[in-house]
């Protein structure tokens, strides 16, 4: 029986419980970038205000 043929295997090729798995590693992974690059936006601003500052 081919990959694509199994009934638990979408077009990724993963079941539905590695997909969420990999979901959840990517939701995690995003938070953390937006979460650095607010801190980042935050630390600029004090130092160098670059509207109406």
């Amino acid at each position: 029986m081919d990959v694509q043929d199994h009934p638990l295997y979408g077009a990724s090729g993963l079941t539905d419980e590695q997909a969420k798995e990999v979901h959840g590693y990517f939701m995690t992974m995003t938070i953390v970038y937006v979460a650095i690059a607010l801190v980042a936006h935050y630390l600029m601003w004090i130092w160098r205000p670059w509207l109406g500052g």
